[in-house]
């Protein structure tokens, strides 16, 4: 089958310096890569301290600089922004800002309507607002290609607060959509992920001992609870980032979930709570199913290959498994190790940086 001609064939230059530093400024959490293994990250309420980003910005890579410092972003979609043209403007600042000492270059990476990139000035950036808005998901997508098992392969990458569905054709990405709204308007944006997730947009009610109990529309839990009870995500006593700010533990993870119902934790035993959250999980899966064969459908075939990204692998492999396919799966966080794939963005946008990814 010949391959067909490629949107992405925009080849950027290499760094001029051996060192390359990409960041990946989302609206919960900081994350950065070298493209050579090196990887950081870390949590950042960007809606609750936007003051704060370029303090933050330079805590996390203030050892890696000078450098060629290169950025993508999600967070601009933060509601302390008035617009998202506002919020890039932001961003672009903090990081210029942050890249200021020791002195380091800054590009952005931009992608237009017609999925053309390139990394530009932060200038151009600037200008360019909208084509610089939630484009990690496009640098994440041209990593993914080159790891496609097939020529007819899928991208699906849950993370904390979203999953990306991206069509991969003869290794090049093929998404129908390029911004958010549009993005998510077909389906291969699915606002839902393992962790922030609330729990009443994944249900309106919960199993619990023969009866359905409707829960409380208040952000008593969240998808994260779900999935530290079904044994997916590690616990964490030290984490904070939860509905309640309470420990990311599983016991905690059932007192939240209680508290979504009103009930007390004495009403609500570890067993009740692996069904409420089975239950959960089995929406989660039907959900991103739905819009996984919706954005295949309109492609028009099936996937043969799946790449796999974040840290929701286990709600990704449910996913697979109620499509009925048996597609060869590679799994990024296998492929690159888990620390580097926790900021796979990142990590891919220092590779196009340094010229390995076409």
């Amino acid at each position: 089958m010949p391959r067909r001609p490629s949107r992405w064939n925009v080849r950027l230059p290499s760094s001029p310096s051996d060192r390359v530093v990409a960041l990946d400024v989302g609206g919960a959490n900081l994350k950065a890569a070298d493209g050579r293994g090196w990887s950081r990250s870390a949590s950042f309420p960007l809606w609750q301290r936007p003051e704060e980003l370029t303090g933050a910005l330079r805590a996390l890579v203030a050892d890696r600089l000078p450098a060629r410092v290169v950025a993508t972003m999600t967070g601009e979609i933060a509601d302390c922004f008035s617009c998202r043209a506002a919020g890039v403007a932001h961003i672009v600042a903090a990081l210029a800002r942050a890249a200021a000492s020791p002195p380091s270059d800054l590009a952005i990476y931009v992608v237009d309507g017609h999925h053309r990139a390139a990394l530009v000035p932060a200038e151009e950036a600037l200008r360019r607002p909208l084509d610089a808005a939630a484009s990690n998901w496009h640098a994440l997508a041209r990593l993914a290609a080159q790891h496609a098992p097939t020529e007819r392969s899928v991208l699906i990458d849950i993370g904390s607060t979203t999953t990306d569905i991206v069509p991969l054709v003869d290794r090049v990405p093929d998404p129908v959509a390029r911004h958010d709204a549009d993005r998510m308007l077909s389906g291969e944006l699915v606002y839902m992920g393992v962790e922030r997730t609330p729990l009443p947009a994944l249900s309106r009610t919960l199993p619990h001992r023969g009866v359905t109990r409707p829960i409380a529309a208040e952000r008593f839990a969240e998808s994260r609870d779900v999935w530290l009870l079904l044994g997916d995500l590690p616990a964490d006593a030290d984490c904070r980032e939860t509905a309640d700010g309470g420990p990311a533990t599983v016991d905690a993870a059932r007192v939240r979930l209680a508290r979504s119902m009103l009930l007390d934790p004495e009403s609500f035993t570890p067993s009740d709570a692996v069904v409420a959250a089975r239950h959960c999980a089995a929406l989660q899966a039907r959900r991103i199913t739905r819009a996984l064969v919706a954005v295949m459908d309109r492609a028009g075939w099936q996937p043969t290959g799946v790449v796999l990204s974040g840290h929701g692998t286990a709600l990704a492999r449910r996913v697979i498994r109620r499509t009925g396919w048996l597609p060869t799966v590679v799994s990024l966080p296998t492929v690159l190790g888990a620390d580097v794939s926790r900021s796979a963005p990142a990590h891919a946008l220092a590779c196009i940086a340094r010229g390995l990814l076409p």
